[in-house]
């Protein structure tokens, strides 16, 4: 009898090594083949559309996927774009464009803010929701080490 060799599938547990790049080539996110993530599909730890194109491949599979903004993390909304007055902030806190800070949900959750303009006249700071790849295409790049059953 041959046995059919594990393919990525819910429910299973997947040892993976993977990168995350926009087209230029910088590198956003990666874990290596020494150091790689561990993961159960629908856990949380990717993206469901990123999940869904690891579902059936099998231990040794390379794969490079071009995900568009539709398939990955959808396009900027201008409604998660906030004006917050710099009195919420840390007096000694550093607003300048592009830092990134976590902000409390009303439900405990911490979400990341990019600050995209301080205005000192006004004393308001601009804060954008969307996540920083909203409206960009990236590369995924994965190999699938291990497929384990729990």
């Amino acid at each position: 009898m041959v046995e059919q060799a594990l393919r990525v599938a819910p429910g299973l547990q997947l040892v993976i090594s993977f990168s995350i790049a926009l087209p230029s080539g910088q590198v956003l996110d990666q874990a290596d083949e020494a150091d790689p993530l561990t993961l159960e599909l629908g856990d949380g730890q990717l993206h469901p559309n990123l999940e869904a194109l690891l579902t059936g491949l099998e231990v040794g599979t390379e794969a490079k996927f071009s995900v568009p903004p539709e398939d990955g993390f959808g396009y900027p909304d201008p409604t998660n774009v906030y004006d917050i007055a710099q009195v919420e902030f840390a007096e000694d806190m550093d607003l300048k464009p592009g830092l990134v800070i976590g902000f409390s949900t009303p439900t405990g959750d911490e979400i990341p803010g990019t600050i995209v303009a301080v205005d000192d006249e006004q004393q308001q700071v601009k804060v954008d929701f969307n996540h920083p790849l909203a409206g960009e295409t990236f590369i995924f790049e994965v190999k699938i080490l291990a497929i384990k059953a729990h």
